[in-house]
């Protein structure tokens, strides 16, 4: 299993000077898609230069793993959903109109494509813990884990959707804490039968002896617990990292104790560094209490990049952009994650200011933000306005600009939010992301971010962490307690 461990080159150590400069930690990049038309940009399949339309093709997916590889991005990660955005006038059809992530194809079946052509990119898809079996999740990651060599990552989720819950036979989704009670069940059973039900050695390929694996180093799972069951040892040997490199999104109370115990990387939202910040250092602390090195966990914001020559190259394709952009499909997209239906809005009035108003009774703290906060660059705030902002990258930032623009807002985003990275969302593609590897990563290697990878071949978890080796999960990750070796039969 630890084959590509032990053809590792020598790295350098980080900060360390190498040619006369000193170089930074590197600057850790996703880029952010989803297998379906219209992710965060509703509207342009409509652009002759975008290819989302060509997403139900491999041929897409293949070059863009190869762009990814050649650019030097950490990962893809692939966000995923369940039914359909219906909360906008009550009906799904402005969201299928749109092109509002619909139609939505598979995230796994191109994976193992993608990593036949690339050699250091990994790959992070979504899947929820509250709709599938642990049982059947656990052996596709594992077999994902062994045909990218290593290279595999899970978004673990609970869903926010009651239509998602309907289209998998629920009536409803069980109640938000009760979702992480589950998560934290799962999660327990999926270390068993990743980390605990086979040793490392136990595939011995023993000709002489007819035997392939010795039956004495597998270990059957007797799972029996308030939310599932499962009694058969994992059906898959010893993956390269075992365990896949484990991301999370929540980021109420419940989620965010659910992170810091189980994530490795945590995908988080905010419109200004310093409230990112907050969240951040809240959730180290709960790291901390869980006995986790608080640096070990690494944040990521989504950041959507409009990049060009020059800062007026880069606002005049903002410019052409927002011409296919379609607004209604944005407003399917805020409605059908927050849960608002803002038809019962006025279109081109604004939101009331007043966080008590009695429009927003029952409304979450984070929704009745979103409809109060006007972003930079709007004078009003209004429907209309919800629906063209969504319509340019979600609700996640986005800002046009040069190499050198885009870079200092990054490094705004480091050095007072501490996040380690950018899930890198996107407006055409696969476009965004050439530009970043055509003008963006030059300029972080410039400023001295060391962007390479810590050798190639390496797993998921070794370049993250840059660090040769460091394939399993850590020491002080709960995961480990339910090793083979070094726990036995104490956790049945």
């Amino acid at each position: 299993m630890a084959t590509t461990n032990s053809i590792l080159p020598e790295r350098h150590a980080p900060g360390v000077v190498t040619n006369g400069q000193a170089k930074k930690k590197r600057i850790l990049l996703n880029a952010f898609d989803m297998n379906g038309i219209g992710h965060i940009s509703p509207g342009q399949w409509r652009n002759p230069i975008d290819k989302s339309k060509y997403k139900n093709r491999l041929e897409y997916w293949l070059d863009l793993a190869k762009l990814l590889d050649r650019g030097k991005f950490n990962a893809l990660f692939l966000a995923d959903n369940f039914g359909s955005h219906d909360i906008y006038a009550g009906s799904h059809d402005p969201a299928i109109r749109a092109g509002t992530q619909w139609p939505m194809y598979d995230p796994f079946v191109i994976i193992s494509a993608m990593a036949s052509v690339t050699k250091n990119v990994a790959f992070g898809v979504t899947s929820c813990t509250t709709f599938e079996p642990p049982f059947l999740l656990a052996k596709r990651f594992s077999t994902l884990d062994h045909v990218t060599r290593g290279r595999i990552a899970w978004n673990i989720v609970t869903s926010w959707s009651d239509n998602a819950a309907r289209a998998v036979g629920l009536e409803e989704l069980p109640e938000h804490d009760l979702r992480y009670e589950m998560a934290e069940e799962y999660l327990n059973l999926m270390y068993k039968l990743w980390e605990g039900s086979w040793a490392d050695d136990a595939v011995i390929q023993d000709a002489e002896h007819a035997t392939y694996t010795d039956p004495s180093k597998v270990r059957k799972i007797s799972h029996k617990g308030r939310f599932f069951k499962c009694v058969s040892a994992h059906l898959v040997d010893p993956s390269p990292q075992r365990t896949p490199v484990l991301f999370q999104a929540g980021m109420s109370p419940a989620g965010a104790a659910f992170g810091a115990k189980h994530a490795e990387c945590i995908f988080i939202g905010g419109r200004s560094p310093a409230f990112v910040r907050t969240k951040i250092d809240e959730t180290r602390k709960l790291a901390a209490s869980q006995g986790r090195d608080p640096r070990s966990l690494k944040f990521f914001v989504q950041f959507t990049p409009i990049l060009g020559a020059t800062d007026e190259e880069a606002k005049a394709k903002l410019a052409e952009y927002r011409k296919y952009a379609i607004p209604e499909g944005g407003l399917a997209l805020f409605c059908g994650i927050s849960k608002i239906d803002v038809s019962k809005f006025p279109l081109d009035e604004e939101f009331p200011k007043d966080k008590d108003h009695a429009l927003y009774v029952g409304l979450s703290p984070r929704a009745v933000e979103a409809l109060t906060h006007k972003p930079d660059g709007f004078e009003t705030w209004t429907p209309r306005d919800l629906g063209n902002f969504q319509a340019i990258g979600g609700s996640g930032t986005f800002l046009a600009g040069s190499a050198q623009t885009v870079a200092d807002e990054m490094e705004r985003w480091i050095n007072e939010g501490d996040v380690d990275g950018f899930n890198i969302g996107h407006v055409v593609v696969p476009g965004a992301w050439e530009d970043v590897v055509d003008f963006l990563v030059p300029e972080l290697e410039k400023r001295g971010y060391d962007q390479d990878y810590p050798a190639e071949g390496a797993t998921a978890r070794e370049n993250l962490y840059g660090a040769p080796g460091a394939w399993k999960l850590r020491e002080d990750h709960p995961g480990r307690k339910f090793a083979f070796d070094e726990y036995g039969k104490s956790w049945q």
